[in-house]
């Protein structure tokens, strides 16, 4: 080897050992843009700045990226929904606060799929059952998934007296799913149109049922 060579940059990917992440930052990026269709193996290490050969070191296929991208996804989806709930401002009241913060849960979950379309389709391109829905690597700043932020949102109308503990198993899916056709609706189908102003009543008008309901 040359001097010259010796003396060659290299790239920041490998001085840092993070290809692995810089490739999932890639794949953000992507699906930010194009949603999960966007994410292919080509496009993240040509948008990392590295040979195409070089993701393989980290992801047998595409699928691997693509799920590896879909969990960051899903972390970012739990940090909007913990930032929904750490603008409430402060209450001495417990059942007041509990409430309040179960509504956050679903008020940052429409949010981040009206302000992110692709990484909201992105995240919820998994596989068909629930096995990584508490995985650390969905997971958000306190640790928690958009799953388990929800869990522990619902145990706290429990512990406040608002939700009474027989009704409390499965009430995550009952609540998960009304909000989650409401994102769908307004992200993908005949409601997409609506103003914003519109969108925001519609999904505390759901939230409302929600609490009625459960």
């Amino acid at each position: 080897m040359t001097a010259a060579e010796n003396n060659k940059p290299k790239r920041d990917t490998y001085r840092h050992g993070d290809l692995r992440n810089a490739l999932i930052e890639a794949g953000l990026e992507l699906a930010h843009q194009g949603g999960p269709e966007a994410v292919v193996l080509r496009a993240a290490t040509r948008q990392a700045g590295v040979a195409p050969n070089a993701a393989y070191r980290h992801f047998t296929d595409r699928n691997a990226l693509l799920h590896a991208v879909s969990q960051a996804a899903m972390a970012h989806l739990a940090r909007t929904m913990e930032a929904e709930q750490a603008a409430l401002p402060p209450t001495t009241d417990a059942a007041a606060a509990a409430r309040a913060r179960f509504r956050a849960v679903g008020t940052g979950y429409l949010r981040f799929a009206q302000e992110e379309p692709g990484l909201f389709r992105t995240a919820f391109h998994v596989p068909g059952d629930m096995t990584h829905a508490a995985a650390d690597t969905a997971a958000g700043a306190t640790g928690k998934t958009p799953f388990e932020l929800l869990g522990a949102a619902l145990d706290g109308l429990v512990e406040a007296g608002l939700l009474p503990e027989d009704r409390r198993p499965g009430a995550e899916f009952l609540a998960w799913s009304a909000v989650h056709g409401l994102a769908a609706l307004l992200v993908d189908g005949p409601l997409r149109g609506l103003h914003p102003t519109q969108a925001h009543d519609a999904g505390q008008h759901v939230i409302d049922m929600i609490e009625r309901g459960i």
